[in-house]
């Protein structure tokens, strides 16, 4: 069963991500990215990892997403009418095929070890974040606040003073 689940998970990451890089509408993309991040929680989920996947949901699919959407809708696509596609696709694609192909090298090389489950607990968790880790996570906070700040000040109509 988790083999199963571990095959449909990863076939929802890699599908959201491609489609993330295939689709031309940014809303789309930024749906297609939120399905990508859930499988990825779901992958923590059958690793035992539920802090992780948690964390995942609550950050990045819910945060982050909600970011960018926010950016998405305030930026004026007036401003930009008509968006090519870029000509150096096909260098990128060799890029990622090579990358691709280095990475597969990698995994098939190195023989996969049985490993113990070791689950840290939510307790230790829980007071690292909020005694160790405080002051980054409220400075990660500040950054998505002051770039939410910047889309609707670059949002405002041209005619208001500045």
């Amino acid at each position: 069963m988790s083999w199963f689940l571990f095959i449909l998970l990863s076939i929802l990451t890699l599908g959201g991500g491609l489609g993330v890089v295939m689709t031309r509408n940014v809303v789309h993309a930024a749906l297609l990215l939120l399905v990508s991040l859930v499988a990825v929680a779901g992958l923590y989920l059958i690793l035992l990892a539920e802090f992780l996947a948690l964390v995942q949901v609550l950050i990045y699919g819910g945060a982050i997403i909600i970011v960018l959407l926010f950016a998405i809708m305030l930026t004026r696509s007036a401003d930009y009418p008509h968006i090519s596609d870029n000509r150096q696709w096909p260098l990128a694609a060799i890029a990622a095929l090579a990358l691709l192909g280095v990475l597969s090298a990698a995994f098939l090389s190195r023989p996969v070890e049985d490993t113990q489950v070791h689950n840290a607990a939510f307790a230790d968790l829980g007071n690292s974040l909020f005694t160790r880790w405080a002051i980054p996570f409220e400075v990660a906070s500040l950054v998505l606040l002051v770039a939410l700040i910047g889309a609707i000040i670059i949002a405002r109509s041209s005619g208001e003073e500045r």
